[in-house]
C-alpha cells in the first residue's frame, strides 16, 4: 500500500497536474484533487468507493433499531399534533366561555337597571296557548 501511496499526486486548486495523470477523486473539504497513472486511478477509485460503503453499512443501524427510531419519530409527531389540537380547542373553549361570560354579565347588568324592560325579549306575536 505503500507503493500506491508514493505514487499518489495531490494538486490544489491551480497545481499543475503531472502529465499523464488522472484525478481518482476530489477532496473538498481540502480542496485538493488526488491524480494517479491511468490505470490505477481507477483501481483506487473503486477501492475508495468500496471501502466507503463497507465502513456506512458496518456502522448503519440495525432493522430493528431503524424500526424503533421510526416509531419513536411516529410517536413525537402524534404527541405533537394532539397537543397543537389541544391547544386549539382550550383557546377556542376559553374564547366561548368568555363570550358567554360577556352576555351573562350584559343581562345582568340590564336586569339590575330600572329602564330595561324584560318583556322587551318576548316576540309581539306570541299568543298564548289554551291548556286541553
Amino acid at each position: 500500500m505503500n507503493l500506491f501511496r508514493n505514487m499518489r499526486k495531490e494538486v490544489g486548486h491551480g497545481g499543475i497536474i503531472p502529465r499523464g495523470w488522472q484525478m481518482a477523486w476530489y477532496e473538498p473539504r481540502r480542496r485538493l484533487g488526488v491524480y494517479y497513472p491511468p490505470p490505477l486511478n481507477w483501481l483506487m477509485r473503486a477501492v475508495r468507493e468500496i471501502l466507503y460503503r463497507a465502513q456506512i453499512a458496518i456502522h448503519a443501524p440495525g432493522i430493528e433499531h431503524a424500526q424503533v427510531f421510526e416509531m419513536q419519530r411516529t410517536h413525537r409527531e402524534r404527541e405533537r399534533l394532539a397537543e397543537e389540537r389541544a391547544r386549539g380547542y382550550l383557546l377556542g373553549w376559553r374564547e366561548c366561555f368568555q363570550a358567554c361570560l360577556d352576555v351573562v354579565e350584559d343581562e345582568i347588568t340590564c336586569a339590575t337597571e330600572t329602564s330595561c324592560d324584560i318583556s322587551s325579549w318576548l316576540p309581539i306575536d306570541v299568543k298564548r296557548r289554551e291548556d286541553n
